[in-house]
């Protein structure tokens, strides 16, 4: 798969993660586990990244005696997960045209 193309369903998929509720890293990776595999690295990449764009804000909180990073998506952040699902019909519509041969559809 092409790198550009996975970095954004990624940094979709991260932040649908923590779209209903603030989040935590590990939290996150069990959460997107039954549906993609991810590790600690890739994640925390893009975490910064995804801040970095002002798509999620982070808070430092204690929890059992550790500090954590919280996770909270913003409105860019949910702008994109809505940007993503109108451009998510235009693959569609490319892959229904790739594949229409496969399906016996001429």
């Amino acid at each position: 798969m092409d790198i550009q193309l996975k970095r954004g369903l990624l940094d979709v998929c991260v932040l649908a993660a923590i779209k209903s509720e603030d989040s935590y890293g590990y939290k996150i990776i069990k959460d997107m586990k039954p549906y993609i595999e991810l590790s600690e690295s890739t994640l925390y990449t893009i975490l910064k990244r995804l801040e970095m764009s002002k798509m999620l804000t982070v808070k430092t909180a204690e929890h059992n005696g550790r500090l954590r990073k919280y996770y909270r998506i913003t409105d860019d952040g949910l702008k994109r997960i809505d940007e993503f699902k109108n451009e998510w019909q235009e693959i569609m519509s490319i892959y229904r045209f790739v594949t229409k041969e496969d399906d016996g559809d001429e």
